[in-house]
């Protein structure tokens, strides 16, 4: 899919930012009676939690561990 182990996602707090806004956006079309909208928030934001929580590897390591 997408590339979300860059540099740019390395701060804890953007990737759990990311995360809760895709939970909530989720949470809001569920609650408007969108649940295809829902469904897709919430995918979205379960593939950031599998891929920012459990799979993480900072960028910065695999780098040096490249040398």
């Amino acid at each position: 899919m997408f590339n979300l182990q860059d540099p740019f996602f390395r701060p804890l707090w953007l990737r759990t930012l990311i995360f809760a806004v895709c939970i909530v956006w989720a949470g809001f079309e569920y609650l408007s009676e969108s649940l295809g909208w829902a469904l897709l928030f919430a995918g979205i934001g379960g593939w950031c939690a599998y891929q920012f929580f459990i799979v993480w590897t900072d960028p910065d390591d695999d780098k040096t561990n490249k040398n």
